[in-house]
């Protein structure tokens, strides 16, 4: 099995805010690592360079899914509304309980099957089976999205310590109002529509796909589980002509358009349309065959995404970077900094 890269992360380095709230209020205030794969450089930028870092004729792929307000509380519990359990019961989903600690959560490993809990709003929650040790496969009562927009909140976790709106959450990208990911597609979010202009006007292309993300943090035993995707055959077609003519790259932003395209990676090498469900995670003895570089958030010691991230850098220089952004003081999670690998 591949090394993975690992290290200490300092809680001084997690974002604790939006960087609007801590930098001149623009979401594109944040910094950008770029690491190069050919020479194993790695530089520092802000993330307004990105144009000038990219060629016309480079080809970003990014996630159109909307952030879904996942989140409800109750007296002692936080309900994560995750994904929908694949089937024909579009109000049986996967959900996480934690137990409400002041303004966090941890997670509670209380609750048994056909237990149910009300919810506000009186709707009732009944526990279906227990899907792992941190998920439950659990039936609302009503449509879950509507309830969630009514009753819900974005998914907050302790390192963010105030709760903030779920525009906050979402990018420039989303536009999928019926349903949505329970997390935001944090890579995207630094984007703003004078950023994409300036792309567009460099002669980068942009591309959609949509992959609609659970609840993060799985548990190491934890096998992944199903979630909904799409890449519709404009895109397809976009991503073979790019590596066709060779005169472009295929940039995934953020790790979820990974996941979609290595997805639609037929038999023969080839990015076709599709959607549907997919469980597929992406390792560096797989490896990548859709993608050429990755735009994507800074991730924490042992995640699987950094499994993926090893897949398309490698070892040296995805550690290169890991020391840079660690020495630079690069800040974590959604609401931090970004590296381009490339």
């Amino acid at each position: 099995m591949t090394e993975l890269v690992d290290f200490a992360l300092p809680r001084t380095l997690e974002a604790h805010e939006p960087p609007e709230e801590r930098l001149s209020r623009r979401r594109d205030g944040v910094r950008l690592l770029v690491g190069h794969r050919a020479t194993g450089e790695v530089s520092h930028h802000d993330f307004r360079d990105l144009p000038a870092l990219l060629r016309p004729g480079d080809l970003l792929v990014v996630n159109t899914s909307a952030t879904l307000p996942a989140a409800v509380r109750l007296d002692r519990l936080v309900v994560h509304f995750s994904t929908p359990v694949p089937g024909d019961d579009d109000r049986l989903w996967l959900v996480e309980l934690r137990r409400r600690t002041g303004k966090s959560s941890v997670p509670y490993r209380g609750g048994s099957p056909d237990e149910w809990i009300p919810m506000p709003g009186r709707a009732n929650l009944t526990l279906v089976r227990r899907q792992t040790d941190r998920l439950w496969a659990a039936r609302l009562s009503t449509d879950v999205v509507p309830y969630l927009r009514r009753h819900g909140m974005p998914i907050r976790y302790g390192y963010v310590p105030r709760e903030w709106p779920t525009a906050a959450y979402q990018t420039v990208f989303a536009y999928d109002k019926e349903t949505g990911s329970a997390e935001m597609p944090s890579a995207a979010r630094p984007f703003t529509t004078e950023l994409v202009t300036r792309l567009v006007s460099r002669g980068v292309l942009i591309a959609p796909i949509t992959l609609h993300t659970g609840v993060a943090s799985p548990e190491a035993h934890e096998p992944p589980y199903a979630e909904r995707f799409e890449v519709p055959e404009t895109t397809a077609s976009i991503v073979e002509h790019v590596r066709a003519s060779g005169e472009g790259r295929v940039i995934a932003v953020g790790t979820t358009a990974v996941r979609a395209l290595e997805t639609a990676v037929d038999a023969t090498g080839h990015v076709r349309a599709a959607k549907g469900w997919t469980d597929h995670i992406v390792t560096p003895e797989r490896g990548v065959r859709a993608v050429d570089g990755l735009l994507t958030g800074l991730h924490e010691p042992r995640s699987s995404h950094l499994m993926m991230l090893t897949a398309i850098a490698g070892h040296d220089l995805l550690r290169a970077a890991y020391e840079a952004a660690l020495s630079e003081h690069y800040l974590w999670h959604e609401f931090g900094d970004l590296n381009l690998l490339l």
